[in-house]
């Protein structure tokens, strides 16, 4: 199969986007990110770029005539490049319906939150305000609407009583650099298939495995002491 060429969008760090690059580099993702796209020019993404020789275009939304103009912009120049698979490394836009018209279920985004709950910022603030007991970190397609599109990879974690936003952004932020990587692996081997909400994942096998918190006691229903 030919090398999956991928362009991201990013707007800050760009730690997930780094995080593709490894893989990459390691020759575990058979992939090539041709292009990197930002709205601020101070991105920590852009010397990630630098470093690994990849072109990036600064393109910031005050300089179009509309929103949709923007994005359609954005469109024609990762077309230019061929590009294949479009991944939002925390871009800090809806993305416009230009954008998802040009690449239908061919742009990814890591939300860190187990969709559909805690949708668009602050996912941990909103976990942890909430008070649930596993969070996580979701891999999914998008569409117009803030983290509603069809959720492709999940991992969970678990959230302790003494978390905060900070140590729980950290338990989340580990697995969203392992399975961001491997959503896109399963896209380049073409084993991805969308059906109405649901994404199936050929030649996946399921374990029988759960997560817990607090753990349980084996053979009881009563929680762990200690």
């Amino acid at each position: 199969m030919p090398i999956l060429r991928i362009g991201a969008l990013a707007s800050g760090r760009g730690s997930n986007f780094q995080s593709i690059i490894d893989e990459i580099e390691s020759q575990r993702l058979k992939a090539q990110i041709v292009l990197l796209i930002t709205d601020n020019p101070s991105a920590l993404a852009i010397e990630r770029a630098k470093k690994h020789s990849i072109e990036y275009l600064v393109m910031m939304p005050k300089g179009y005539k509309s929103r949709d103009d923007y994005f359609a912009t954005i469109a024609e120049e990762l077309k230019k490049r061929d590009v294949g698979l479009i991944v939002l490394a925390g871009f800090m836009k809806i993305v416009g319906k230009p954008l998802i018209d040009a690449f239908p279920y061919r742009i990814m985004n890591i939300h860190p939150a187990l969709l559909p709950v805690f949708p668009g910022l602050h996912g941990q603030r909103q976990a942890l305000q909430y008070g649930v007991k596993l969070s996580g970190c979701t891999v999914h397609f998008v569409d117009e609407g803030m983290d509603t599109g069809p959720i492709i990879i999940q991992a969970a974690v678990p959230v302790f009583q003494d978390d905060t936003e900070e140590t729980l952004s950290e338990r989340i932020l580990f697995y969203e650099h392992k399975i961001y990587p491997e959503a896109i692996r399963l896209f380049s081997e073409g084993r991805l298939e969308v059906q109405g909400r649901t994404v199936k994942i050929k030649g996946y096998v399921q374990h029988s495995t759960s997560i817990v918190n607090p753990p349980v006691k084996a053979g009881s229903d009563s929680y762990r002491e200690g």
